[in-house]
């Protein structure tokens, strides 16, 4: 496996995250969560991107590998200052939302306070 260019963990959790992972989503927000997405994002520690998120990389969560297949035009970016992302099971060649990522369509995981996610580069 390539390096992580990002890493960092679940520490909370939104009241309604299920309503995203049945729609085969799951978003993660750091810090300054707008009110309207609280209730449904899994917070995020904040951390910097040491590199640049492309196709062909993988989302690594709990040890489980995920190749992305699509990166939004502002997904980095979101990353980088909010904490933001969106992360999408879909296996989609191209991002629906500009600040989402999507990786294969695989059965998505089931996140929890302590989750570990990186992004590594291939």
């Amino acid at each position: 496996m390539g390096k992580a260019i990002f890493q960092t963990e679940i520490i909370e959790l939104g009241e309604q995250v299920d309503a995203f992972f049945e729609e085969g989503m799951f978003v993660l927000f750091g810090e300054n969560v707008p009110d309207t997405l609280k209730d449904f994002c899994h917070f995020i520690d904040q951390k910097k991107v040491d590199g640049t998120i492309k196709k062909g990389d993988k989302l690594v969560v709990d040890q489980k590998e995920y190749l992305i297949t699509a990166v939004g035009d502002i997904a980095q970016s979101n990353l980088e200052t909010l904490g933001h992302l969106t992360v999408v099971f879909s296996g989609a060649k191209e991002a629906g939302l500009p600040g989402s990522i999507c990786v294969e369509a695989k059965p998505m995981p089931k996140l929890a306070v302590g989750s570990k996610l990186s992004i590594v580069e291939e």
